[in-house]
Formats: structure tokens, C-alpha cells, sequence
């Protein structure tokens, strides 16, 4: 995955039934393979997911680089770490995850205003990492109407 010539996967596809999983594999593998580009693997938006899994993210990136595609590392994402979670906890991390918003007064705030200014500027609506993500890599983001 050379992600100095796509964009990972939106944050909201689910792999294996949680979010996020898909992004971080394909990041993962690009931190295998050196092309990485702008993004960064482990970062604030992998680790919640990590710690949801219980694995950490050497561990998941030695995995993906044997295991290859993503049914492999599907399968063995859920043999691990999804069996061992319940519908309602996998369902409560998703709804968390899929809210995400930056901290009040962080650095994490900061960026998130930089980023909606410069892709987002006309879209009020927008308060989340997911659908900023979504819309800075150009993928389409429905206009809430009660913005």
C-alpha cells in the first residue's frame, strides 16, 4: 500500500465489523513497505483501536506483513480479539469511534480547525475526525441538515 499515491481506506469502513481497522491495516501496511507519506501509523487514531483489539501496534504490523490480504487478517483478527468481545462492546466502540472529536484546548483541536478551514470551510456540519478525514481525502460527506 503506497500511501504517497492513494489515500487508506475512510475510517468509517468497517473490516471485520469495527471501524477504523481497515485504515489502520492499510497503514500498517504501508509502514511495512516504507510509504507511509504524510501519514502516520500508531497515531491518535490507531491507538484506540489497538487498545480495543489488546494487541500492540508492532505486533499488528509484523501480522499484516505475514498474513497479507484482508481475509487473513480478518480471520485472525477475530479469532484473537473479536470472539473474545461482546456485540454491545463492539457496537459502543464503533458509536465512540465513529463521534470522535478533538479535545477542547488541544493541539489535537488545533489541527482539526487548520484541516476544516482549508477542506471544509462551508461545512459547519462537519465535527468529526471521520467525516473530516473522509472529505480531505475526497471522499463525499452528507450535509447534515440541523447545521
Amino acid at each position: 500500500m503506497d500511501l504517497t499515491k492513494n489515500y487508506p481506506r475512510s475510517p468509517k469502513q468497517k473490516m471485520d465489523g469495527i471501524v477504523s481497522l481497515a485504515r489502520m491495516t492499510d497503514k500498517a501496511r504501508a509502514f511495512n513497505e516504507g510509504t507511509l507519506g504524510e501519514y502516520h501509523y500508531d497515531c491518535p487514531h490507531d491507538k484506540p483501536v489497538l487498545a480495543f483489539l489488546g494487541v500492540d501496534a508492532a505486533t499488528f504490523a509484523a501480522k499484516v506483513a505475514e498474513l497479507k490480504d484482508d481475509a487473513a487478517i480478518e480471520r485472525w483478527v477475530r479469532d484473537a480479539f473479536i470472539a473474545k468481545k461482546t456485540t454491545a462492546e463492539i457496537d459502543a466502540f464503533n458509536r465512540d469511534r465513529t463521534n470522535w472529536k478533538p479535545e477542547p484546548g488541544s493541539e489535537s483541536e488545533t489541527y482539526f480547525k487548520q484541516l476544516h478551514d482549508e477542506v471544509a470551510k462551508d461545512r459547519p456540519d462537519v465535527t468529526t475526525w471521520f467525516d473530516l478525514l473522509d472529505l480531505d481525502e475526497k471522499r463525499p460527506v452528507l450535509k447534515l441538515a440541523h447545521a
